[in-house]
């Protein structure tokens, strides 16, 4: 049941996931593609211990580690999943989405251990991030040029519901929730330049999106991570 219902997360509306070179990262059995089901059963037979996020972009590699193949195929997509204790010696495994029309393939990386923020630093510097991005904006007239961002910055406590799976920290659930709508509000300030009349303008409104960028990045992943959860 469990299993079934971690399969039907990942799909989402994908027509179907696999998982492409599991013995190339250390894995024991056959070399080649398997599904997703059976992807999990080898991961959790190597050692698995739990599954953590990877948001990195050039400057800001969060939730990686190393070796630099992962490092490289991770940052290209933006995203990544490490397994923990997957990998030979109880070490990780890296798994990238590569997308294929209605279809994703996980390839399968060595990845090393990795250093992550730990929730109430995540925490901190978003909440950081939302004040200094606002008091940014709000210099930069954006209820004249962005008035839906003005009102989600104006309605923090409106935030994506989001379905935890059991054992996940409630305070880690909050964190999630906050990060995707740091995200989201960055997503749509940057939807389009709001009649900016320089070239000035639009990279003065960009930079002053960054921290709030940043911020909501490391937040997803310190609350995605079960390494970086504080204990029970």
């Amino acid at each position: 049941m469990v299993t079934d219902l971690l399969v039907d997360a990942v799909l989402g509306g994908d027509a179907t996931h696999a998982v492409a070179g599991l013995a190339d990262a250390g894995l024991p059995g056959d070399a080649g593609t398997d599904t997703l089901v059976g992807a999990l059963g080898r991961l959790r037979a190597a050692g698995a211990v739990g599954f953590g996020a990877a948001l990195p972009v050039e400057g800001d590699p969060v939730g990686l580690g190393g070796p630099r193949a992962f490092n490289a195929a991770a940052l290209e997509l933006g995203e990544a999943v490490v397994v923990a204790g997957a990998g030979p010696g109880g070490g990780n495994v890296g798994l990238v989405p590569l997308r294929t029309g209605a279809a994703i393939t996980w390839v399968a990386h060595v990845a090393e251990r990795r250093q992550l923020p730990d929730v109430g630093e995540a925490d901190r510097a978003l909440r950081a991030g939302l004040l200094e991005t606002a008091e940014a904006l709000a210099r930069l007239d954006v209820a004249r040029w962005r008035p839906e961002v003005a009102d989600r910055l104006m309605d923090l406590r409106h935030r994506p519901h989001l379905e935890a799976p059991e054992g996940v920290p409630p305070r880690c659930v909050d964190l999630a929730a906050r990060g995707v709508q740091a995200t989201e509000i960055v997503e749509l300030a940057l939807e389009d330049d709001g009649g900016a009349v320089s070239a000035h303008e639009i990279e003065s409104r960009r930079a002053a999106l960054l921290p709030l960028e940043r911020a909501g990045r490391r937040a997803l992943v310190a609350a995605c991570s079960p390494e970086a959860w504080p204990p029970a």
